[in-house]
């Protein structure tokens, strides 16, 4: 079982194992994202955030998941174009993932358990987000009505240690 986030892997966007090791020292924002969601426009401000404070250390990790609404129906080639085109987001993108029942990806597991939400470990629906500390432990949850502006302050304490 995990210890801390970096001690589990994960397959980015172009298909290449990620160990998310090499983000030890960084601060995480993690997020299971959909492209025809409410939330959508989110991915925006999640840029933002990454602009604004990657120099000093920010990385988002964004994980598309089709489990809510069938709102991520496509591949992952087509997601990252969509996101790219749509929103101009550079921040790191993983293959389609799910974050709930039997087929959890390992990182949802170990976020959902280090940061039950209001109601359990379950993600109630897309765009959740998990804020992680430098050393790879889970400081705090998001629900996904909450703005990515909203963890702004949270992230600069976090960054400034």
């Amino acid at each position: 079982m995990a210890e801390t986030i970096h001690d589990l892997t994960a397959t980015r966007n172009d298909g290449k194992e990620q160990p998310l090791s090499a983000y030890r020292g960084k601060v995480l924002v993690v997020v299971n994202t959909a492209s025809q969601c409410g939330f959508t426009p989110q991915y925006q401000g999640l840029q933002a955030l990454y602009q604004r404070h990657r120099a000093a250390g920010l990385e988002i990790l964004g994980f598309p998941c089709d489990q809510f609404g069938h709102q991520e129906p496509g591949g992952d080639a087509e997601i990252a174009t969509f996101c790219e085109l749509n929103y101009g987001v550079t921040f790191p993108l993983f293959s389609k993932i799910e974050v709930n029942g039997a087929g959890t990806h390992p990182v949802f597991a170990f976020l959902k358990r280090s940061s039950p939400g209001l109601l359990g470990e379950a993600i109630k629906w897309n765009f959740t987000k998990f804020l992680v500390d430098r050393q790879g432990r889970v400081v705090d949850r998001f629900a996904p009505a909450t703005a990515p502006e909203k963890l702004e302050a949270d992230i600069v304490k976090l960054l400034k240690g």
